[in-house]
C-alpha cells in the first residue's frame, strides 16, 4: 500500500540548469526521470556569458535519452515526448551571473524541484568556477537534488532505472523533519520505489524529536546516536548504510556564523559524495 495521499505533495515543475559538462548529464537523467513518475514540466536552462551565441545543439538530448530508455522509438517526432505527459522546455539566456539569471526565471515560473549537478566533494560546478548550486539552492526556496559528478546517482542515464534501496533522513528539533519526510514519500511512491529508510537523531535520544510518518511504515526505522559532531555522524551513517540518498531539513544559512562554516546541509553535501535532497522546511 503506498503512503498515505495526504502526505503526498505535488510536484508539478521541475527545474534542472545545465552546463553541458558530463557531470550535468546524469542530474539531467534524475530530473528526467522524476519529471516521467511525477507527470510534471520539465525546464532545463542554460546561461550564455556570449550574447552571440546560442547552444541550441548543446541541450541534453530528451527524446535521444527517452529513446535509450526504450520508452519511445527511435527517431521519434517532438510529440512523442508530451505523449508521456511531460511538457519539456528548454531556454537559453545571456548573463555572467547564472544564479540570478536561474533566481530571476524562478521568481516568474517557481519549481517544485531543482536539480542540480554539483562538481566533486567541494560543491562547486563548472559554470564559470563559481559556487553555484548551493546559492541558488537557499535563494530558490525549492527542494533541490545535488547530484554530485563522480557518483553513480540512484537513476541510470542507460535505461531510466531507480537504484533507490536505502535513504537517510537525518532528523531533529530545527528544523523539522516533516516537509523532507512527505517529500521522500512522494518522491518514492512516485518513483515506485520502497527503499529502507532510516531516520537519524545525533544526540541525546531522550531529547529526539516526535516525526509524523507516513501511514505505511513498512521499511522506515529510527536510529539514536550518541555524537556531539552531527556532521560526522550523518556521513558515517550514510556510508555504513550505504545510503543511495540522503535527505535533509533545511533553513538555509541563520546568521554570522553559519554564514561562515557553511549550513550542515551544505557541509554533508561537501563530505557525503552521494546524492542530497535538501528540502526547505517551510515548504
Amino acid at each position: 500500500m503506498p503512503p498515505s495521499t495526504a502526505l503526498l505533495p505535488r510536484l508539478e515543475h521541475v527545474f534542472h540548469p545545465t552546463d553541458f559538462s558530463r557531470g550535468s548529464e546524469l542530474a539531467f537523467a534524475h530530473a528526467l526521470r522524476v519529471a516521467l513518475a511525477a507527470k510534471a514540466a520539465l525546464t532545463l536552462f542554460h546561461v550564455e556569458p556570449e550574447r552571440d551565441r546560442e547552444p541550441w545543439h548543446e541541450f541534453p538530448g530528451v527524446r535521444t535519452m527517452l529513446a535509450r530508455w526504450k520508452l519511445i522509438p527511435p527517431g521519434s517526432p517532438p510529440a512523442a515526448v508530451p505523449a508521456l505527459g511531460i511538457d519539456v522546455e528548454k531556454i537559453g539566456a545571456h548573463g555572467h551571473d547564472p544564479v540570478s539569471a536561474c533566481l530571476a526565471f524562478l521568481e516568474a515560473h517557481p519549481a517544485d524541484l531543482v536539480v542540480l549537478s554539483t562538481h566533486g566533494r567541494d560543491g562547486v560546478p563548472r559554470w564559470l568556477h563559481r559556487p553555484v548550486a548551493e546559492p541558488l539552492a537557499r535563494e530558490s526556496r525549492a527542494a533541490t537534488l545535488f547530484v554530485p559528478h563522480g557518483s553513480s546517482g540512484f537513476v541510470s542515464e542507460e535505461d531510466g532505472g531507480v537504484a533507490l534501496g536505502r535513504l537517510l533522513i537525518p532528523v531533529d528539533h530545527a528544523p523539522p523533519a516533516e516537509g523532507a519526510v512527505e517529500f521522500v514519500a512522494a518522491l518514492c511512491a512516485g518513483l515506485g520505489v520502497e527503499p529502507a529508510v532510516t531516520l537519524l537523531h545525533v544526540g541525546d535520544p531522550d531529547d529526539a524529536p516526535a516525526v509524523r510518518l507516513p501511514d505505511d511504515r513498512r521499511g522506515w526505522s529510527r536510529l539514536e546516536v550518541e555524537g556531539r559532531d552531527a556532521l560526522e555522524e550523518i556521513v558515517r551513517v550514510a556510508d555504513m548504510l550505504p545510503a543511495d540518498l540522503i535527505a535533509m531539513a533545511t533553513t538555509g544559512h541563520e546568521g554570522f556564523l553559519d554564514a561562515l562554516r557553511g549550513s550542515t546541509t551544505e557541509r554533508v553535501l561537501r563530505r557525503a559524495g552521494r546524492p542530497l535532497l535538501a528540502v526547505p522546511a517551510r515548504r
